[in-house]
């Protein structure tokens, strides 16, 4: 069942007008109609998106398939706009929504289409090998940190992605060893092992070094042809 309202839909209708004819500000709302800064905002941008049929009370909840759940969250993983700017790009009704769903995929939590059913769409962790996860940070590197690109190739999850990435730059190939019980093999890799595969990691990111020079040299090249 959906939620009721605590403010009437006309009260938030002309909120909302008053706010973008200029007659009042955000905050005035709010003393007004004791009500939060960021759900005055959420109106404004819902009315923005939908018009007025957006803030129309819910009759039921509001479904959402997987498939939008996943495109949503990688969007905003990879830096394409806030909170709220994919949540207007999705029409989902608050930003709120979105902060879950990133949430529980960064938890490895499963996420499934709204309502009853759905099926996993999140990739969760999996145990990995040294040779692995040298492997797998070596191809992130490359690729300028995309997490979700690698964690989907490799087949684990973001969150494993990242934590690697971080424990390498904190602390190099000692940094991705699994300690956790008993796994001597991983322990005891002679330091000729880490220098090799040190020298890996150093060559990817060599060869990302290499593709934004060449970047900036075509960009430099158009500036010039330009001007």
């Amino acid at each position: 069942m959906g939620r009721k309202p605590k403010i009437e839909f006309e009260v938030k209708i002309e909120a909302v007008k008053d706010y973008l004819t200029g007659v009042k500000s955000v905050k005035k709302i709010c003393d007004e109609l004791s009500a939060g800064k960021t759900t005055v905002k959420e109106w404004i941008r819902v009315y923005r998106s939908k018009g007025e049929s957006g803030l129309l009370p819910q009759i039921k909840n509001t479904t959402y398939s997987k498939e939008l759940k996943i495109s949503a969250v990688e969007d905003y993983l990879e830096g394409k706009g806030s909170f709220l700017d994919i949540s207007m790009k999705y029409g989902l009704r608050s930003s709120s929504q979105l902060k879950r769903w990133v949430m529980k995929y960064n938890s490895h939590e499963e996420i499934k289409s709204s309502g009853a059913g759905g099926n996993q769409i999140m990739t969760k962790g999996r145990t990995t090998t040294i040779e692995e996860r040298i492997e797998i940070v070596k191809y992130c590197i490359e690729r300028n940190k995309n997490y979700i690109e690698t964690s989907k190739k490799y087949q684990v999850s973001y969150q494993q992605v990242r934590s690697w990435m971080i424990r390498f730059e904190e602390s190099g190939i000692d940094g991705l060893l699994d300690r956790r019980g008993k796994r001597k093999p991983e322990e005891q890799m002679t330091e000729v092992d880490k220098l090799k595969a040190e020298m890996r990691l150093l060559e990817a990111k060599n060869k990302r070094l290499e593709m934004e020079n060449e970047l900036l040299k075509k960009l430099e090249e158009i500036e010039r042809r330009r001007g």
